[in-house]
């Protein structure tokens, strides 16, 4: 199999560059299936000098759609969500193949993409509607008005290729914006799909542009005073890199969805089955590949050790294999390259060094085709420890470290010791201890008997600390695509007269 990539989409069309970068070499990217690595799935070139003319569509395209009334916009939005309809199995096959997710999990990603349309419609767009205060002021009508801000650039990641910018491009369509569109380099397919979805949709030149490419694409774009959003998905390291770029631009709002290392905890009085198959999802979903992924668990000394011999048990029977040419449907896939893989095997043997008891040993695995597969992995300390790298870093692979803990207030101490605060899952059948936990943790999603994982579209999404930068995603993303005007209106216009103003010798 082999995907055909068909260029940078602008000015309503694709167009295919092969460019020689800044040191003067054609530069070319290649994706091998992480499932299959004998399977190449598309190649393409970088074509750097497509930019300037990737960011003149925008600022065309933005022109025209801004002036389009609310209505028209959502009626295009619908004609968009009629074309994921058809194409979502297509969608879910190549998230699948690109990604390395299981098919019923990609699947699950293309629903979403089409479910998020009347989301947007229904639940976003009423959070910015224009408002009127009548006698605001003595005689005084008020207003408030909230608008578009211009071309913005979304900057996807490479475990929700799909979902995730969806979101971010769907909320600056809908209030007026333009979009640029730079995927993640592992899953440029994925991302044209959803381009030829707007595409046969029929939206109009410029207002819809995709450029593939690497990291220095994205340099290069975020330079450009004609961008004024900036949405970005991914890693601190490099969100810090795209804030590095952008702080002396005042012109540019930015929008931050970085990682976490979200914490579950385990009380006592916890419905363990409830628990288990919560923390199974939310440790190994993806192959631990998710910003929300619950990689420690702090658990009551009282229930450890009957809990983590049966976390383990089913941690053992987790099917791993090809996402579809499968013999037994798979939990987990393959992790996304040989950079995730390495990465992951270095915090095995960091967990080692620094004493954690090896419950369960984290290893890359062969299966019947040769890919990224390796096997979860579980650590125990009863204690934790503060000079530990392994506790408190995203590891972005399957993992559960367990810590045992006495009192409440002491897990929700260590869940705060994290430079990260995007989410965190509490276990407990009383409800004051969750209370405690809500208000006391330091994260912006926290879920009661309930993982990490799979946050409600209709609720914002986003966390503090190094998880962002105090712009949510989810519900809450059409904030960061509008600027608001505020009014005072005299529709009657009458003066007191001059002679009201003090301090006016008449």
């Amino acid at each position: 199999m082999k995907y055909e990539i068909k260029g940078n989409y602008y000015f309503g069309r694709y167009n295919i560059a092969s460019q020689k970068g800044h040191d003067g070499v054609e530069h070319f990217i290649k994706r091998e299936c992480p499932s299959d690595l004998n399977t190449l799935l598309w190649e393409m070139p970088i074509a750097y000098g497509q930019v300037p003319e990737v960011v003149e569509s925008a600022s065309e395209g933005y022109r025209f759609w801004r002036k389009l009334k609310t209505d028209e916009r959502i009626n295009f939005l619908k004609r968009y969500q009629e074309q994921l309809v058809k194409r979502k199995d297509q969608i879910a096959e190549a998230i699948s193949l690109e990604m390395g997710k299981p098919l019923w999990e990609a699947q699950g990603e293309a629903n979403s993409v089409i479910g998020k349309v009347d989301v947007t419609i229904n639940d976003s767009l009423p959070r910015v509607q224009d408002k009127e205060y009548d006698n605001i002021m003595p005689g005084i009508k008020g207003a408030l008005a909230y608008r578009s801000i211009g071309p913005a650039l979304v900057i996807g990641p490479f475990n929700f290729p799909c979902h995730l910018a969806n979101t971010q491009i769907l909320s600056a369509l809908i209030t007026g914006n333009s979009i640029i569109f730079k995927p993640s380099e592992k899953t440029a397919y994925s991302a044209q799909l959803l381009i030829d979805c707007f595409h046969e949709a029929g939206f109009p030149k410029g207002v819809i542009n995709l450029i593939q490419g690497d990291g220095e694409v994205a340099r290069r774009l975020l330079a450009y005073k004609e961008i004024k959003g900036v949405y970005f998905t991914g890693s601190k390291e490099v969100g810090l890199n795209v804030l590095k770029s952008t702080y002396t631009d005042l012109t540019k709002l930015v929008a931050l969805e970085l990682g976490g290392k979200n914490p579950g905890i385990v009380h006592h009085d916890a419905n363990v089955e409830v628990a288990l198959e919560e923390l199974i999802k939310a440790c190994f979903m993806t192959s631990g590949q998710r910003c929300t992924s619950n990689s420690i668990t702090f658990i009551h000394k009282d229930v450890a050790q009957p809990f983590i011999e049966k976390f383990h048990e089913i941690s053992k029977k987790i099917i791993i294999d090809h996402p579809i040419e499968y013999e037994k449907e798979p939990f987990m896939g393959p992790l996304v390259d040989q950079r995730a893989v390495d990465s992951y095997l270095t915090f095995m043997g960091m967990a080692k060094r620094e004493g954690f008891e090896e419950v369960m040993r984290g290893k890359q695995i062969t299966k019947n085709f040769q890919g990224y597969y390796v096997t979860p992995s579980i650590h125990f300390s009863e204690n934790w420890k503060d000079d530990s790298h392994f506790l408190t870093s995203e590891i972005f692979g399957p993992n559960c470290t367990f810590v045992c803990y006495s009192e409440i207030e002491e897990a929700i101490e260590m869940a705060n010791k994290s430079e990260f605060g995007l989410a965190a899952g509490i276990f407990t059948q009383d409800e004051n201890i969750f209370q405690k936990c809500f208000e006391d943790i330091e994260a912006g999603l926290i879920n009661w008997n309930r993982s990490t994982c799979g946050a409600s579209p209709k609720l914002p999404f986003g966390g503090l600390k190094n998880s962002g930068n105090y712009r949510p995603a989810a519900v809450a993303m059409i904030d960061s695509c509008v600027q608001q005007k505020a009014s005072l209106q005299m529709q009657e216009a009458s003066a007191s007269g001059i002679q009201s103003i003090k301090g006016i010798d008449l």
